[in-house]
């Protein structure tokens, strides 16, 4: 009877199981060195050789989005597409065609055509070249208009313009911006007339607006040199060589818009005599006298 009753009683008495991640309840501490090991292990699984994983770059994840890909292939094809449709139409502003071929000079040259320049009363044949009703380039005529001779020596008289400023301790920025933009400012007055005039004689000629900007332009070739004489020897030097040089450029313009100007009327059958003829005349020697009153008038001040 006494065996039944303590059987009884030892059936009745639940022994607690063990639930994972649960303590055994005879345990005074709870032991986390597995759970630290086990989370140790887990963080540095994934990364290998026991260092963490790098996480992903933002830039690394906007790539790999294939919207990303789309819209940067997209950018892409429209920046292609404006830089073609520039290209197309950038002719119809600014000229660039035309501007090589006023730009394709060589040292020979120039070396020539500043000889023409000084002594034009030595050359003969005043005519510009042509080959399949298209003018030569300028290294192969020295008659032919160019730009890089004009840009040079704008340039070279400000810079001497600011040599000439600072030796009478009169150089300032502001006077010097003032020089280049009133030489430029009178450049652009002369082609506008030179232009509204041609409108209102009704001269059909193939002189164009860069032509007369190449012309207009040697006139700072004498410029520079009536100044570089006059820092060197006084207004003695400066008046014998920018004299010389207003005498050259002058018969230059001539020889040279005559035939732009005045051979087009003799091909149209306009009398020599003849009243429009007459102003075409005027026209080209209005053109040409105006060279040196502006050569003087943007140097007479720089030389004391």
């Amino acid at each position: 009877c006494s065996f039944s009753l303590s059987s009884l009683a030892a059936s009745k008495r639940r022994i607690p199981v063990s639930q994972p991640g649960m303590a055994d309840p005879h345990q005074l501490f709870d032991d986390t060195s597995s759970a630290q090991s086990r989370g140790y292990g887990a963080q540095r699984a994934p990364g290998g050789l026991g260092y963490p994983a790098a996480s992903p770059t933002p830039q690394a994840a906007f790539l790999a989005d294939p919207v990303s890909n789309m819209a940067m292939a997209y950018g892409s094809s429209l920046a292609a597409q404006g830089k073609e449709l520039v290209d197309k139409n950038i002719d119809r502003f600014i000229p660039i065609t035309k501007l090589k071929y006023y730009f394709a000079v060589d040292t020979m040259y120039v070396g020539r055509k500043l000889g023409l320049l000084f002594f034009p009363y030595l050359h003969q044949d005043w005519e510009v070249q042509y080959q399949q009703d298209t003018p030569v380039a300028p290294r192969f005529d020295v008659n032919a208009p160019d730009l890089y001779i004009p840009a040079m020596a704008f340039i070279t008289y400000v810079l001497v313009a600011g040599l000439a400023l600072g030796t009478q301790d009169r150089f300032s920025p502001d006077l010097l911006g003032l020089q280049a933009s009133s030489a430029l400012a009178w450049l652009t007055l002369e082609v506008l007339a030179i232009l509204l005039s041609l409108y209102l004689v009704t001269v059909n000629t193939d002189l164009t607006t860069i032509d007369l900007v190449a012309f207009l332009g040697y006139k700072y070739v004498g410029m520079i040199g009536g100044v570089l004489m006059g820092l060197l020897f006084g207004k003695i030097g400066y008046y014998l060589v920018l004299g010389w040089c207003c005498v050259a450029i002058f018969v230059f313009m001539i020889r040279t818009l005559r035939l732009k100007i005045l051979a087009d009327a003799a091909a149209e059958g306009v009398p020599v005599r003849g009243a429009r003829n007459q102003l075409r005349m005027y026209l080209t020697m209005a053109v040409a006298a105006a060279q040196p009153m502006l050569m003087y008038w943007l140097t007479f001040h720089l030389v004391r």
